[in-house]
């Protein structure tokens, strides 16, 4: 049995889950999710806590489902009530952020501004020139955005150059040397 799956799911008073069938949608302050269950698995509200179970513990798809859907759904409860936070930064010299309304105009070292509009659900706050955040109550759906930005100028091996997650260690190579 998951040791992650046979834990509860904690629901926050400001959050209401519902459960029609295979469909689990949950609403709070932020927005609203919703996850279709698969086959096998059975999701029980009880009081202020959900519980995940699988129908048949030998059956090694539904044990592999089990703590999945179980992180997924605790994903939804934690998105909706307090949100998720991806911060990016940019390093380079001349590479830059600037907030257009909701979404924000680039210039990373190309010969042309780049406007990345933000998705439904989605709040981008540039914070400094350099540094900026991915905002959402999807986890899944603030981490694409992040790694669709990141993907604008990834940082290169040898100075280090573009957009990079806070705190990421990115490596560098030697460069070339010269002939003595």
């Amino acid at each position: 049995m998951s040791r992650i799956g046979k834990k509860p799911i904690e629901i926050p008073g400001n959050v209401t889950v519902s459960i029609d069938g295979k469909n689990i949608t949950v609403k709070g302050p932020l927005g609203e999710n919703r996850l279709a269950l698969l086959d096998g698995v059975i999701v029980k509200h009880e009081e202020k806590n959900l519980n995940v179970f699988i129908e048949d513990e030998n059956n090694k798809q539904q044990r592999a489902y089990h703590g999945l859907f179980r992180t997924l759904i605790n994903n939804m409860v934690v998105g909706v009530s307090n949100g998720f936070i991806k911060e990016l930064e940019i390093v380079g010299v001349g590479y830059r952020a600037l907030q257009q309304g909701k979404d924000i105009q680039f210039q990373l070292g190309y010969s042309h501004t780049i406007l990345f509009p933000a998705p439904e659900g989605i709040t981008l706050e540039v914070t400094e020139a350099t540094k900026f955040k991915v905002k959402g109550f999807n986890k899944e759906l603030v981490g694409q955005v992040a790694a669709n930005i990141r993907k604008l100028r990834a940082p290169e091996p040898y100075k280090g150059k573009g957009i990079r997650y806070k705190n990421e260690n990115v490596r560098k190579k030697a460069g070339k040397t010269g002939k003595k």
